[in-house]
Formats: structure tokens, C-alpha cells, sequence
């Protein structure tokens, strides 16, 4: 029995349980961190190496000036991605290629193993080191441990880059729709005393009548006018406060340096985020459209 029968074993699992936990995704967050930076070095050197060939760089520049020249280049998530695959794939395989022969289970039980695993799933329907004796028992479950770390260190971090690149197609699929949406007449215009953010349009001088009452308002202001409706006091006070909440927003948006648009600007599928989400946001470049 490998549960904790009694109250005292229940206590201490639950705060050893917090704190290893804790534990854990730490070590695992600082082990993408690590991936991320070598991937970048690499992938650095590589890109500089092709600039080279190309021709863009001379080959008597200096290697200081020539990692200069690419100030706050970052790797694309999609090559971390693939990068980060191949690596779980060749991992699995060959765990699964020790696996077979060791625990006496088919290929595909053993791919099947190793994803559970690696994934931290634990079904426990196949569950490694549990035979009496093994041929070199130390040196197995020394590359069983390897393995399931490793494993498990890959999957995680490409679990975190997928999670990434799921956030920017939906950033990328709100943005058009919204954009779709901003692009529509405004459907708000026939409630003249209905007052929203963003419902009144500028009317250009070319659209302006000549038997307006003022010298240029907005149409729905000029239709009040028109038809002799009032704004009661409740509408324009919920308007002011919408106006200040917003200008507020702006303010704060453009004191932090990243002012976030809706309609006509790139989205940034990297903002925000803590955790795995903070350190990609560091790390790796914004590749979406």
C-alpha cells in the first residue's frame, strides 16, 4: 500500500503535497527558462551565421558588433515548438526502445507509458520498476529516472509553447471579429437618447447640411437637436464616467508602454501572463499576423 492510511499520513501528504508542488513547477519554469535562452543562443548563432553567407554582414565585422546588430532578437515560439517535439518524440522512442525489452511490454504499450507519464497523467495501468529483479537493476532505474525526467521537463514546456500559440489564434480570431464588427454601420444610432462609448461618429465637412443648428456636432447630437429630444441627467453622467474610465485605461496603458488596440493594430499573443506565460513572454518573439 503506497497511500497514507492514517490522520497523521493524510496531514502531512496535503502541506508536503503544497510545497512540492510549489517545488516542482519551479524547477520546471527554470528549466524552460534555461531551454529558451540555449534555443535562442543557438538559434542566434545560426540566423548571424546565414546573414553572413548572405552577404548582409562582412566577414571581417567582429562577433561583438555582429550580436549588436540584433538587438532584442528573440527565437520564433513556432521553432521552440518544434524544437521541443522532436525532443519529446526522440525521448519517448527511446525510452520505449528500453522499455520493451526490460519490462517485457509491446512498443506501442511503451509510447503509451511514456506519454501518461511524461504528461503526468499517471493512470497507473503500467507503472516501470515494479518486477523482483532486473539485469543491471542499479543502471536501469538510473535511465529510468533520467527518462522520466527529461520526459517529463519536454512535455511540460511543450505544453506551455502550445498553450501560447492556442492564445494567439484566439487573439488573432477575436481580432477579426471585432474588426468585422468595427467595420459595420453602428446599429445603436436609431436610440437618440441611448448614450454608449464609442457610438458617436464624426461627421466630415463634405456630410455636413447647411441648415444644421450648430457648426458641426455629431449626428446623433445634431439629430436631438433636430427632433427637440433632451438628454436627461442620469445619460450624460453615466456617459462622463464611461469617458473618464476610458480615458483613464489610455493613461494608464500609455505610462506602461504598451497601449493595446482592438481594430487595426497587431496583437500581441505574449502579453501578460505569469509563471510559464511570463517567462515566454521574455523570451520568445510574437510571430502572429
Amino acid at each position: 500500500m503506497t497511500t497514507p492510511v492514517t490522520v497523521a499520513g493524510k496531514v502531512f501528504l496535503i502541506f508536503y503535497g503544497l510545497l512540492g508542488c510549489a517545488a516542482t513547477i519551479l524547477f520546471f519554469n527554470l528549466f524552460l527558462e534555461r531551454i529558451i535562452t540555449l534555443l535562442a543562443v543557438v538559434m542566434k548563432a545560426i540566423r548571424l551565421r546565414r546573414m553572413r553567407n548572405s552577404g548582409l554582414l562582412p566577414p571581417g565585422i567582429s562577433k561583438d558588433f555582429a550580436v549588436s546588430a540584433l538587438p532584442g532578437w528573440k527565437p520564433s515560439v513556432y521553432y521552440v515548438m518544434l524544437i521541443l517535439g522532436l525532443s519529446a518524440i526522440v525521448i519517448s522512442c527511446c525510452a520505449s526502445a528500453m522499455y520493451t525489452p526490460v519490462e517485457g511490454w509491446a512498443y506501442l504499450d511503451s509510447l503509451y507509458f511514456c506519454f501518461v507519464t511524461f504528461s503526468t497523467i499517471g493512470f497507473g495501468d503500467f507503472v516501470s520498476s515494479q518486477g523482483a529483479a532486473y539485469d543491471y537493476q542499479a543502471l536501469y532505474r538510473l535511465a529510468n529516472f533520467l527518462f522520466i525526467l527529461l520526459g517529463v521537463c519536454c512535455i511540460y514546456s511543450l505544453f506551455n509553447v502550445i498553450s501560447i500559440v492556442i492564445k494567439q489564434v484566439l487573439n488573432w480570431i477575436l481580432g477579426k471579429v471585432c474588426c468585422q464588427r468595427c467595420n459595420k454601420p453602428n446599429v445603436f444610432l436609431g436610440r437618440r437618447n441611448a448614450i454608449r462609448p464609442g457610438s458617436r461618429i464624426r461627421c466630415g465637412h463634405a456630410g455636413r447640411s447647411n441648415d444644421s443648428d450648430g457648426p458641426g456636432g455629431d449626428s446623433d447630437t445634431e439629430g436631438r437637436r433636430l427632433s427637440g429630444e433632451m438628454i436627461s441627467m442620469r445619460d450624460l453622467a453615466a456617459s462622463n464616467k464611461v469617458s473618464l474610465a476610458l480615458m483613464q485605461k489610455q493613461l494608464s496603458e500609455t505610462a506602461n508602454g504598451y497601449p493595446r488596440t482592438v481594430c487595426g493594430s497587431r496583437q500581441n499573443g505574449f502579453s501578460g501572463g505569469v509563471g510559464a506565460l511570463g517567462i515566454m513572454n521574455n523570451r520568445l518573439a510574437e510571430t502572429s499576423n
